[in-house]
């Protein structure tokens, strides 16, 4: 089965050449957001287990994948792909003089698996017009997709 990506067209600038003439590039477009309440009734569909059960391992999953990375492990889960802290810092000349404040900030970075570079390398594109800049959340886990509070997705 293929599958099609939508995407816009936005125009963006060169922020490291200044008198660089804008550009225009690709930005994918997101639908809708699925959260753990609506994919829970999805895989309960797909086999035998209840959305109750399948709610509860995903927040257990959740909870334990925060607190591995917490501790600098490495969550790999599958063929899905795995999670790792990474670190954005300022420079020191030696590294002697390198200081924990210099730590800006720490991000999660994901690797994906082999199913996921599958789902990518086997992609399809179709232009359309840019959305509005915000994706609208569903209410309650069911799958209408309606009402609900607005995220800042594009």
């Amino acid at each position: 089965m293929a599958r099609i990506v939508t995407f816009s067209v936005v125009k963006r600038k060169n922020l490291k050449d200044k008198t660089a003439p804008d550009k225009y590039y690709a930005q994918a477009q997101g639908c809708r957001i699925v959260d753990v309440d609506e994919m829970s009734e999805r895989i309960e569909k797909a086999c035998t287990v209840h959305a109750a059960d399948v709610l509860a391992v995903l927040k257990a999953l959740e909870d334990e994948m925060v607190g591995s990375l917490a501790k600098g492990e490495i969550v790999h889960l599958g063929n899905v792909g795995g999670f790792q802290l990474g670190l954005r810092s300022a420079g020191a000349l030696k590294s002697e003089d390198f200081k924990a404040l210099l730590i800006k900030k720490a991000r999660v970075n994901f690797r994906p698996g082999k199913s996921l570079r599958k789902m990518l390398a086997t992609l399809e594109y179709s232009r359309v017009d840019k959305r509005e800049k915000k994706v609208t959340a569903p209410s309650g886990g069911g799958s209408t997709g309606g009402g609900g509070g607005e995220t800042p997705f594009s």
